[in-house]
């Protein structure tokens, strides 16, 4: 039986030993979201064979991640379909993306089932370009930002500090209050995975920035690294009453964020129509396309 393990604080750089030096891009590899929704999903972790290897429940079911590490795949896989097995539980594998589901194949060939969830797949685009808004493309995210700009002269965009989380928990209070959030399950899920971050910013890692207008908050947002090379904005929260919020902490944001890094993952859209038109308004590089694969 593997010995699988609650994800914890203390447990951010051995985990983040093997997803920052992977070359796999999803969202659900940053240690903010599988540390701060364990929560919800019960996530636990081991290492097998030099690969991180993550368990969790979704909707109560089993269900593993696609293992992370170097060298010969196909045995990690035989070992957790087998503790599937020992727990009695169909085996189940998310976040199965384009080059790891090839791979699967190759190595285990005709084994699996591969179904993909549109509403799951990850907007990922290219730091430079939301970070400039060259082009004809971005026009009307300019025309935002210009705006605002003429708007509110007086904005200020601060780094978020431990001081400034008081200010991103009343915001995120007010937007709650306004969506309805006690109504709608997963945004009270998002609420709680959320405060967790917040209250445990630097523990976390996080990065993340506040917008302040006439000396109020108007929005808020923060993140951290998949990989050495992208970053993942977890949230962002703003005033709606104030027009172009949500556009200005993009912008500012991704040029607070090192160069080194050069694509921006902005999540899921969960199939929310609106969320999904904002994301794609933003023109991704790549929509990374997750499989769920079971055994056939």
């Amino acid at each position: 039986m593997i010995e699988f393990k609650d994800i914890t604080l203390a447990d951010k750089d051995i985990i983040q030993s093997f997803t920052l030096n992977s070359w796999r891009r999803n969202c659900d590899l940053s240690f903010s979201n599988l540390c701060s929704w364990r929560f919800l999903y019960n996530t636990q972790y081991a290492i097998i064979d030099n690969f991180l290897v993550c368990r969790f429940y979704a909707d109560k079911e089993l269900a593993y991640m696609m293992p992370i590490g170097e060298g010969d795949l196909k045995p990690v896989l035989e070992k957790i379909i087998e503790n599937a097995r020992e727990l009695g539980e169909p085996f189940m594998m998310l976040g199965v993306c384009v080059g790891t589901k090839d791979e699967i194949e190759r190595i285990m060939p005709d084994k699996f089932n591969f179904v993909s969830n549109r509403d799951y797949a990850d907007y990922i685009y290219l730091r430079s370009d939301l970070a400039t808004l060259k082009g004809k493309k971005y026009q009307p995210k300019r025309n935002h930002i210009n705006k605002f700009l003429r708007n509110y002269p007086d904005y200020e965009y601060k780094p978020i500090t431990p001081e400034l989380v008081s200010e991103c928990l009343a915001l995120e209070a007010e937007w709650c209050k306004a969506n309805n959030c006690h109504e709608q399950e997963a945004l009270a899920a998002e609420r709680q995975s959320l405060t967790y971050a917040l209250n445990h910013f630097e523990q976390l890692g996080l990065t993340g920035g506040v917008l302040h207008v006439s000396g109020k908050i108007a929005a808020f947002t923060f993140g951290m690294p998949i990989n050495n090379q992208t970053f993942d904005v977890c949230i962002e929260k703003a005033n709606t009453e104030i027009e172009g919020a949500y556009t200005m902490i993009n912008y500012e944001f991704v040029n607070h964020i090192p160069e080194q890094y050069i694509y921006i993952n902005r999540e899921e859209d969960l199939g929310i129509e609106g969320l999904r038109k904002a994301k794609m308004s933003y023109h991704p590089e790549i929509l990374l396309e997750k499989c769920m694969a079971t055994l056939k």
